[in-house]
């Protein structure tokens, strides 16, 4: 499993490598056209110069096998990059505000519009060429990371495509400020996307559970196993990246033997490990007479 998290990182080096064809791609676009629009488009892409590089940072970091001071591992560093690319594009989104705020206010009229274009098209199919192959992967291997990253991409792509009719519009109508007024609204768009990751990576970091079909599936392997009238409480999950935890108590009959209750559990984990992918169960194995054993059943307890 180890092997396969450290190969994600090639996933990063694609992103990084794409934003830097696309800052080159924007800003001669840009120089071309003067339009604040393109200006915007080249920002945001260096933001996904430092998404992709804190992406492969962080990556690196989460394939790391667990050891005495991080006895879980280090999978949760993929929080932190998806936090910090969500801060970026906010940053993002109000360099492009005030830019376009100032050009709504001074207009100018653009330049060699076809030109400008046709390099921004391009810059584009680079995004979303590399935006699918990142959320893929993201879905395959349970990365937020990557998928955050993809995610930004696909936002640059709708941005540039915002930016192109902008422009377009520009050069059929000749009111120069709908450059502006596209950029803005471009910016509105990328705010939404940038809290959104944010969000997401904070549920993350505050031990957020798995999803609820995932503890559907939980449950339903636990009651399959259900026998002689033994019952399960204090199921307890989280995520950590890619990695899933799950806790539970199982009750058995005072009459059962030690043995007997650990090859039921044993069944179980057998069972959990089968139908989710990067998971670690702990269970405690406890007595249904004693009074005890239900003193936990709650969450908070």
């Amino acid at each position: 499993m180890m092997t396969s998290r450290k190969g994600l990182v090639r996933f990063a080096w694609l992103s990084t490598a794409a934003a830097v064809l696309t800052i080159g791609l924007k800003t001669v676009a840009y120089f071309l056209t003067d339009s604040v629009g393109l200006l915007s488009d080249a920002l945001e892409s260096l933001v996904n110069l430092a998404g992709g590089l804190m992406a492969v940072a962080m990556l690196t970091v989460a394939a790391r096998p667990a050891d005495e001071e991080h006895p879980y591992g280090h999978s949760k560093a993929e929080y932190f990059s998806s936090v910090v690319e969500g801060a970026l594009i906010l940053v993002a989104a109000l360099s492009i505000g005030a830019a376009a705020v100032h050009r709504l206010i001074f207009p100018r009229p653009l330049e060699q519009i076809g030109l400008g274009l046709g390099i921004s098209v391009a810059a584009s199919l680079v995004n979303l060429g590399v935006a699918v192959v990142l959320l893929r992967a993201g879905r395959r291997y349970d990365s937020i990371t990557l998928e955050a990253n993809a995610h930004h991409l696909l936002t640059d792509v709708w941005t540039s495509a915002g930016v192109l009719v902008g422009i377009g519009a520009v050069a059929l109508t000749g009111w120069t400020r709908l450059d502006p007024v596209v950029a803005l609204l471009v910016a509105g768009n990328i705010v939404w996307t940038g809290v959104r990751i944010m969000r997401d990576s904070v549920g993350g970091l505050m031990d957020k559970a798995i999803s609820v079909e995932d503890q559907q599936k939980i449950r339903d392997i636990l009651e399959a196993h259900l026998e002689d009238g033994a019952q399960y409480h204090a199921l307890r999950t989280r995520q950590a990246g890619a990695q899933r935890f799950i806790s539970f108590h199982m009750l058995v009959p005072g009459n059962w033997t030690v043995a007997r209750g650990h090859q039921l559990i044993d069944h179980i984990e057998t069972d959990l490990y089968e139908a989710l992918s990067h998971v670690t169960v702990f269970s405690h194995l406890e007595s249904l007479e004693d009074p005890a054993s239900w003193d936990d059943s709650k969450l908070g307890s």
